[in-house]
């Protein structure tokens, strides 16, 4: 009985993680930085998706997405669409990205992270809402640079509460 209750305690942590992403997400920040801001859901995702595949999945992506799409005011399903297709890779090659380096790993997620960037192009190209600044590619660089870090403090925390 004890043991249940604190493996459902432990995995707390996973929500609590996307939680800090979505805030990191709604952030403000200034004009000139908007661009670089990082994908904070969709790294977290990638994160979960490597170490717990069979529970973290493309149903999660999907759900991540709408979240996304309401708290920025977007067309429903646009993110969705965008973080469900950028997730099956990760799906399909979680067991090769968790043997990579960090390193490589980072160079994957920024891949990743692009192909989530061309997804929303897209989309927001078929709405006639395409940007207009080649800053809007940014973002993959700097998830990439940011994932060290990120998977730093989401492995530490994961160990210190024992999610299994």
């Amino acid at each position: 009985m004890e043991s249940s209750r604190t493996q459902t305690q432990n995995w707390l942590v996973v929500p609590v993680t996307f939680l800090v992403a979505f805030i990191l997400t709604l952030l403000p920040m200034p004009d000139w930085t908007i661009w670089l801001r990082p994908s904070w859901v969709l790294m977290v995702l990638i994160y979960w998706m490597m170490i717990f595949p069979h529970r973290i999945n493309l149903g999660v992506a999907w759900i991540m997405g709408i979240f996304l799409d309401v708290l920025n005011g977007t067309l429903l399903g646009e993110h969705a669409l965008a973080m469900t297709i950028a997730t099956y890779v990760v799906a399909r090659m979680h067991s090769r990205m968790r043997m990579f380096s960090l390193l490589q790993q980072s160079l994957c997620v920024m891949l990743i992270v692009f192909i989530y960037q061309f997804v929303l192009y897209c989309v927001q190209g078929f709405l006639g809402q395409t940007p207009h600044s080649w800053l809007f590619w940014s973002s993959p660089i700097t998830s990439m640079l940011l994932w060290p870090w990120l998977f730093s403090i989401i492995k530490s925390s994961r160990r210190r509460y024992r999610v299994i």
